[in-house]
């Protein structure tokens, strides 16, 4: 289970604008997320990730809270292989940043943390934001059907944020539209 009630203030043109999500979602589900562009579809899943902090509020997975965690805390979520972690930290060239959180590291800093973390384990969460923009039909088709077998046999929970909820039809599972709060 996934508990989420946030609160993050958003830059935008048109002035003062705040992304609010209070849900929870259940193990093994599917979120497709709709919303006009600016609403806040990829920050959303930037908090989730630990890469951006809301103003106020909590993010937890099966009761572990999920925010404030420094880069060695995301990685010993995903793993408890000690060797492992200290290689992955080696690769990443992460080694002496492990006591700092996300939002201190610069922006290259944190997507090699994302991808570190990525490849501790097989997820049981998956973030995808716009994965099928630059497909074709046919090869778009082929891989959703592939990923909807995976998912399934994972047991994995996915967000998928798109601008094309039509694209995103064969998923199933739930939805949720992001809308402009001024």
């Amino acid at each position: 289970m996934i508990r989420i009630n946030i609160e993050k203030e958003l830059k935008a043109y048109s002035g003062h604008q705040w992304l609010k999500v209070n849900r929870e979602f259940a193990s093994g589900s599917i979120t497709k997320i709709y919303g006009p562009s600016g609403v806040g579809k990829t920050t959303f899943l930037k908090m989730i990730a630990g890469l951006v902090q809301p103003e106020k509020g909590v993010i937890e997975v099966d009761d572990t809270l999920w925010l404030d965690m420094t880069v060695m805390e995301h990685l010993e979520y995903a793993t408890s292989d000690v060797a492992w972690i200290d290689l992955l930290l080696k690769i990443g060239k992460l080694e002496t940043f492990t006591t700092h959180k996300p939002e201190h590291l610069s922006g290259g800093q944190q997507q090699r943390l994302a991808i570190l973390r990525a490849l501790a384990i097989k997820p049981k969460l998956l973030l995808m934001d716009e994965p099928f923009s630059a497909l074709d039909m046919k090869m778009k088709s082929a891989l959703i059907d592939e990923l909807k077998l995976l998912f399934a046999e994972l047991k994995m929970t996915v967000f998928i944020v798109s601008h094309n909820p039509a694209e995103l039809e064969s998923f199933g599972g739930e939805e949720m539209v992001l809308n402009q709060d001024f």
